[in-house]
């Protein structure tokens, strides 16, 4: 249950913010509602006013590619980077950095979202315009309560609601409101909170504002539902459902039936809630909303596995893990992947439950240090806080303390029997204590249990770590045909003179984690990585008779990866790797090594000749061995390039081919 609730937690803040952010700038975000095409003919029109255009390409980028193609839209806000530049016209770069911020604040990568609000704010002080500049304060403020440094959050807030009370602005006033409201009601203090919020509802009673007053309704039933008040939560957000209804705003409706869906289940009201999470998927489906897809299916999977439809909950999160790999936002995989590893362990499929705890360590790997960072700054915040409870804490134990001593004095001349009576008492609670601290230490004891296994997946394949768990350890093994993979990185030491160490570390970071996420995509197993060396073989622990094909595809795509990546770094005038890869395939041993940080790793000749392979490579092409070449030659998925007899040291001369997708 904490997974979905965690989900429901993050699903209800990236909703409720889209619908704020509807509210203040007083339009509905429904993508239909707007002709896409007829906003990039005005963008592409050289005869209208900069402002004009700047005006229809953000919001075409806004409606038409924000939620369903961040990717696309965040490429498309560099544009207007470029012309700021070109035109002398700030404003375009403001608001592109600004839409590069939201982009990234909804991916979870807050520190380059504070970057380019700050970018953004730095420009609209320029031009002096109080109105964004308040927007663009409430944005930074909203990336610190996400890091849980909530006293600064409070002070951009509060700097916002200068501005805006300072011009008039009476739903960016609303909007502080409300922001303030969740800083109180994020540190328990409902009551706050509430007050807050029920001045937001004020105002925008006084506009006639029902979208404004559908936030509010949706806030305080939040609040209520923190408080485990869900029939009250409930009524607040069927009322906000229905404003959205009437006003025809499908991503306000989306946020209604998922909160109601999330109070249903609360309740044990498995069947509504369930409703509730497929119409929400309906309409993120007509929006084109990826991410709200993604939402929705894990959320449906989540349930189902609750309701003991293993199936059917595999099904969903499957859909839902590969939607999330497509738009790359890794929680969301975590959560699809914790949904199959569920659903498969009811089911008793140990291998495949394994796979996903598996795939679940790589997505924890894969979370950058910016999330590091961000924990961190949460936890310097919780200490702040708890050294301010303790204080109070003592205060109250020595008041506590007296007043106990004052009893005790009065109640040394009652009898035994009162005694003997409160001795029963105590017995009793001394067998449900003991009951319940069985029960709690079983739990602690499966989760260890688990999180050990995660460990173990993440230093060796499924295979051998169900090996070492049943019998203790594990065999080493002869595997006879067996495609190495090598890929090396050309001019790494020219490269990472130019870049600082943490610049470094983040792109050799992002490049191998694109490796390991298409050697799982095709089953090949990662052995190693050296330094700038990239180490990865097809056909082990478990052989397959396509298991070289899958090497030299994984190979290929990995070029395409860094060639893609080396154009995409050049544009921002950034140091980039190139690379060269190289297989080999043939026969090998493989086993474990070591007693403290062992590892898998593979043993032969064949390992010898894949790396001359790579060596004997050139840049932005894979090289294949004469044996490689023997066994794929017939296929017609792949095309060779002869390169004759190439000498290779220790290994004379070899034949070697180029090799590429037809």
């Amino acid at each position: 249950m904490p997974l979905i609730i965690n989900m429901m937690i993050r699903q209800t803040q990236f909703l409720l913010l889209i619908f704020l952010y509807a509210f203040i700038n007083a339009r509905t975000v429904s993508a239909q509602e707007v002709n896409l095409d007829s906003l990039y003919s005005v963008w592409q029109d050289q005869s209208q006013p900069d402002s004009t255009r700047v005006k229809a390409y953000t919001k075409y980028i806004w409606d038409g590619f924000f939620y369903s193609k961040p990717d696309s839209a965040e490429v498309m806000a560099e544009g207007l980077y470029s012309f700021s530049k070109e035109n002398n016209y700030p404003l375009a770069a403001a608001k592109g950095f600004k839409i590069q911020g939201h982009i990234n604040y909804f991916r979870g990568n807050y520190p380059l979202a504070l970057e380019y609000y700050e970018q953004s704010l730095k420009i609209y002080e320029e031009m002096g315009d109080k109105n964004r500049i308040s927007g663009i304060l409430r944005d930074i403020g909203q990336i610190y309560k996400e890091l849980g440094n909530y006293p600064l959050a409070l002070e951009y807030y509060e700097q916002s609601l200068e501005f805006e009370e300072e011009i008039g602005n009476k739903r960016g006033i609303s909007g502080c409101l409300t922001c303030i409201g969740n800083i109180y009601l994020g540190l328990g203090n409902y009551s706050r909170g509430l007050e807050y919020h029920q001045r937001a509802l004020k105002i925008s009673e006084e506009l006639g504002s029902k979208i404004g007053i559908g936030v509010s309704l949706m806030n305080t039933g939040i609040t209520y539902k923190d408080q485990g008040n869900y029939p009250l939560a409930l009524e607040h957000f069927e009322q906000s459902l229905k404003i959205a209804e009437e006003l025809g705003v499908k991503y306000g409706i989306v946020v209604g039936l998922t909160n109601i869906g999330d109070i249903y289940e609360e309740q044990g009201n498995y069947s509504g809630a369930l409703e509730n999470y497929k119409q929400s998927l309906k309409i993120s489906e007509e929006l084109g909303d990826k991410r709200r897809i993604v939402f929705s299916l894990i959320n449906i999977g989540e349930l189902n596995n609750i309701q003991g439809d293993n199936l059917r909950a595999i099904d969903f999160c499957k859909k839902g893990l590969a939607l999330a790999e497509d738009i790359k936002v890794l929680d969301e995989q975590k959560e699809a992947c914790e949904c199959l590893y569920t659903a498969y362990k009811a089911l008793g499929n140990g291998n495949k439950a394994l796979l996903y705890i598996e795939k679940t360590q790589e997505i924890d790997d894969s979370l950058n240090a910016e999330e590091t960072a961000k924990k961190l700054q949460q936890m310097e915040f919780r200490k702040e806080m708890f050294a301010d409870s303790i204080v109070k804490a003592e205060k109250a134990r020595l008041i506590e303390y007296a007043h106990q001593e004052e009893i005790r004095q009065k109640n040394q001349t009652r009898n035994w029997t009162i005694a003997g009576g409160f001795l029963a008492l105590l017995l009793a609670g001394g067998f449900y204590s003991r009951w319940r601290y069985v029960r709690k230490s079983r739990n602690i004891i499966s989760k260890e249990r688990d999180r050990s296994d995660n460990l173990l997946l993440n230093i060796l394949p499924a295979d051998i770590a169900a090996e070492l768990k049943e019998k203790g350890k594990a065999d080493a093994r002869d595997f006879d045909l067996v495609s190495i993979l090598f890929t090396d990185f050309k001019g790494f030491t020219a490269a990472s003179e130019k870049l600082s160490a943490q610049d470094l570390v983040s792109e050799i970071n992002t490049c191998f984690e694109a490796f390991d996420g298409i050697m799982t995509r095709y089953g090949i197993e990662k052995i190693k990585i050296i330094g700038d060396a990239y180490m990865a073989a097809g056909g082990l622990p478990v052989p397959s008779d396509d298991s070289m094909k899958k090497t030299v595809l994984a190979a290929l795509d990995i070029q395409a990866f860094i060639i893609n990546r080396k154009a995409k770094m050049e544009a921002q005038n950034k140091p980039a790797f190139e690379m060269r890869a190289g297989i080999h395939t043939g026969s090998v041993v493989a086993g474990i090594v070591g007693v403290k940080k062992f590892q898998y790793d593979i043993w032969g000749d064949t390992v010898n000749t894949a790396s001359r392979m790579e060596s004997n490579g050139e840049v932005g092409k894979v090289n294949i061995s004469q044996a490689t070449y023997n066994l794929l030659k017939d296929d017609p998925d792949f095309s060779f390039e002869s390169r004759g007899k190439i000498e290779a040291k220790g290994k004379g001369e070899i034949e070697m081919y180029f090799v590429t997708k037809t």
